[in-house]
């Protein structure tokens, strides 16, 4: 009987207004939307084809970057067309357990991502400080251990939301003026107590988003110092150069997230579409940015893309 009436007070399904208080420019933001996530398609598709033909490219750094552009593929694609859905007024309901499951994939690649940054980050400080030992630390079984550990973390951390989230009564509470559902959005929608999953929320977030970027922080504190030790000029340009494509797309990655996570729980007096915007940029700018950065910053990537490019009109 409890378990029946549990089941009653979680709603069929959710209605998602999408962005709630710019209803009359659904239409127009449905186009950078769009665009977008078309070019993010585009973007980490190609490269995800130039890296897995090209075997000169089947190093460390870009199986990183594979696994980066992956994660990417599913954070835009777990979150986008349901937003195009809502601004085409297409769909805008979404079921209970569509929602959860929508919500689990989001925030497993955005962790199983920030996990990526942290391994490609370490990879440039073994890279720069300890070159000798590059090849013996990143051999392939490792790399895979690496992905595999990514993925595993980001399970064990999302998993227990599920739950947490399906215990809550919500007292036919199914208005989300969202665009996507995620963990925070839809525990408000409760009828009860949801201060388990407030600090549940804001521990994940310190201990694996947070952690992470203060690893980063660290190593590259230590590649700058043996930056600045290396006795050429040139030298020091090279290394700095090596690291920059990455340093963009950590810029890229976190600065929306984490400014989206604090104006989300602090930023009271802040508008409602504005923390709708935020949440949106940071699904949003990484997957498209990410492979732009990386063809323009690092050549032989962009000469691989050129030449996979250039091979496919000579064929048609």
């Amino acid at each position: 009987m409890a378990a029946l009436n549990q089941t009653s007070l979680q709603p069929a399904s959710f209605l998602l207004l999408g962005m709630a208080g710019l209803e009359d420019l659904h239409t127009w933001l449905s186009i950078p939307f769009c665009l977008i996530y078309i070019s993010a398609l585009l973007g980490n598709f190609i490269l995800l084809f130039v890296i897995v033909t090209e075997r000169s490219l089947h190093e460390p750094m870009y199986l990183f970057l594979a696994m980066l552009a992956v994660a990417d593929l599913v954070l835009s694609s777990s979150t986008v067309p349901k937003a195009l859905s809502i601004f085409w007024s297409l769909s805008k309901e979404m079921s209970f357990h569509a929602c959860l499951t929508q919500m689990f994939f989001t925030h497993l690649s955005f962790i199983a991502e920030s996990s990526i940054l942290l391994a490609m980050a370490f990879d440039r400080y073994v890279a720069i400080c300890n070159p000798l030992r590059y090849v013996t630390v990143f051999t392939h079984s490792v790399i895979a251990k690496i992905g595999l550990a990514a993925i595993a973390r980001s399970f064990c951390v999302m998993f227990p939301t599920i739950f947490l989230l399906q215990r809550l009564p919500y007292c036919r509470h199914s208005v989300m003026p969202h665009t996507y559902c995620e963990h925070m959005g839809i525990a408000r929608l409760a009828c009860a107590d949801i201060s388990v999953n407030i600090w549940y929320g804001f521990a994940t977030t310190l201990l694996s988003p947070g952690v992470d970027i203060v690893l980063i922080g660290v190593s590259y504190v230590l590649i700058l110092r043996a930056v600045f030790r290396l006795s050429s000029k040139d030298a020091q340009l090279k290394a700095v150069g090596t690291c920059s494509s990455h340093a963009c797309v950590i810029l890229i990655f976190y600065t929306p997230a984490f400014f989206s996570f604090f104006t989300h729980r602090f930023g009271h007096n802040v508008p409602h579409h504005v923390h709708n915007l935020l949440a949106n940029l940071y699904v949003l700018l990484p997957p498209m940015l990410n492979p732009i950065v990386y063809t323009m910053k690092n050549k032989l990537i962009r000469e691989k893309v050129s030449q996979v490019l250039f091979r496919t009109g000579h064929v048609r």
